[in-house]
């Protein structure tokens, strides 16, 4: 059958679907050693999938231990680049002819629309290419010196990356992290979120039968307080690759230091303002652009244009070009592919954002449209915008990560771009205007990791993607994650005379 799928097509394809449960350790698949299992549920009907192997201490010390053989091994770290390059785009290949199965399978995870779904696998595959292609054209370096002297600067891989991935984007994250390490030379342990670890143990399948050695990259589910936290404290791990929340990061930093001071990278939390000048050009489609900033994938996104900043000459008329758009963004069945927005990815994120939009109303500000949950089984709330927000009330500050937007009013340039930095996030932030001077002024006065310029989210894997302040301090993406991931050694010889 040729794509695209209707909706029959996928419920039927889901239907058919069969999940591997096990942890992937050491080449195999395996169950935890204390036989410890937990549950994971379709968000949009309740139902359970499968129960999942629940790994601790013990699979965290063995996959280190196997990952560290790979290392001395050399079977992967030492193998000529384009033979590492060969096998990484083999995966890719792998990954695109079950694209369909994968995609799928996150959206009965965690309830992301299949056509959200789909969007994250052919990121997560051009993320695997970028980075094997890359393989073969990063140099060392000469350094300049006399004629009785040779400085080389090589690159070589950290040894044991750990990379721990957030629900949100559950094999887009996977490839952003795993992609840079294992093409740098790397052995990786995957650590799947506890609400989306499915796909992550069909990736494992695909990379063994990609020709990935094993041990080379293992996948341990489970939760982040046993596994996670064990593999963080490891003395053996060298590198943490995390994003998720700006409280998590800062637990991994400390386990770090409590151990063997192993690099860490992490991409956290974010409340990113979303700047509309009124000189912008269409505020039609200025507002359903600012719509889909927040509403895209539930609000489920780190990046979500939370924070609108609205100049209040256009205020009022564009809240309302806002509110129109935002009524054509309701969720529905995530198998659906006209749905826009799908079901919230569990019972404990779900009554967090209730409760979120329950303060807001309770601090003050003006509930516009939504507020109040869909009726049935699943998880769903529909989109939630509030006006007259101040940096005061928790839904102006804090992140909630769904569906819930607060609109804020500015009179100045000065203005706009306060309220924009008045915030313990960097992440990223958007900016509507036609005059090239604002822009220029605005984009650099701008405290954020990633500024966009009339565009939401725009960028591809030749750019860097992370954030400053408390929105984390690595880069995904480019070049620069390929370096993040390799050690740079000097040698420095004497020639004879």
């Amino acid at each position: 059958m040729s794509h695209p799928f209707t909706h029959a097509d996928w419920q039927r394809l889901a239907g058919e679907l069969t999940f591997e449960t096990r942890a992937w350790l050491g080449g195999d698949f395996v169950e935890a050693a204390g036989g410890e299992r937990f549950a994971s549920v379709n968000p949009a009907t309740g139902e359970m999938l499968a129960e999942v192997a629940a790994c601790d201490a013990p699979e965290a010390e063995a996959a280190v231990r196997h990952a560290r053989a790979a290392v001395e091994r050399g079977d992967w770290a030492r193998a000529a680049p384009a033979e590492r390059k060969r096998i990484l785009l083999r995966l890719a290949e792998l990954m695109e002819a079950h694209k369909n199965e994968l995609a799928l399978i996150d959206t009965l995870d965690m309830g992301k629309p299949i056509t959200s779904s789909l969007g994250d696998l052919s990121g997560a595959i051009n993320c695997i290419r970028y980075n094997a292609e890359s393989i073969d054209k990063v140099y060392g370096e000469v350094a300049p010196t006399g004629e009785e002297s040779l400085g080389l600067v090589l690159r070589e891989p950290l040894g044991v990356v750990v990379a721990i991935v957030p629900w949100n984007f559950p094999l887009m994250m996977t490839a952003w992290k795993i992609g840079p390490a294992l093409a740098a030379g790397n052995s990786v342990i995957l650590k799947p979120s506890e609400k989306s670890p499915l796909s992550a143990l069909r990736l494992a399948r695909l990379a063994k039968e990609a020709g990935l050695p094993d041990s080379v990259f293992q996948v341990l589910p489970g939760f982040g307080h046993t596994v996670g936290k064990a593999l963080a404290l490891s003395m053996g791990v060298d590198c943490l690759a995390f994003t998720g929340s700006t409280a998590v990061g800062k637990q991994l930093m400390q386990y770090a230091g409590q151990s063997n001071l192993k690099r860490v990278y992490l991409e956290c939390g974010g409340k990113s303002p979303n700047l509309v000048f009124a000189d912008c050009r269409d505020l039609d489609a200025v507002a359903r652009h600012a719509a889909e900033a927040i509403f895209h994938n539930q609000g489920e996104v780190c990046i979500a244009g939370s924070r609108l900043l609205v100049d209040n000459a256009i205020r009022e008329a564009f809240v309302d070009k806002l509110l129109a758009a935002a009524e054509t963004m309701q969720p529905g069945d995530p198998l659906d592919p006209a749905s826009f927005m799908g079901a919230i990815v569990d019972r404990t994120q779900y009554e967090r954002v209730l409760d979120y939009i329950r303060r807001g109303v309770a601090e003050g500000a003006v509930l516009r449209r939504g507020g109040e949950p869909l009726e049935g089984a699943g998880l769903f709330i529909p989109p939630t915008v509030f006006d007259g927000v101040t940096p005061a009330m928790a839904i102006g500050r804090e992140e909630v990560f769904g569906p819930v937007l607060a609109v804020f009013g500015f009179d100045s340039e000065d203005q706009a771009v306060h309220l924009a930095n008045d915030s313990e996030y960097g992440l990223a932030a958007g900016l509507w205007s036609q005059d090239i001077d604002r822009i220029m002024r605005v984009a650099r006065r701008l405290q954020s990791g990633q500024v966009f310029v009339n565009n939401w989210a725009g960028g591809d894997m030749t750019v860097p993607f992370g954030g400053v302040k408390q929105s984390g301090n690595g880069r995904d993406k480019s070049h620069h994650s390929l370096a993040e991931y390799s050690e740079l050694k000097t040698v420095w010889m004497t020639l004879a005379p």
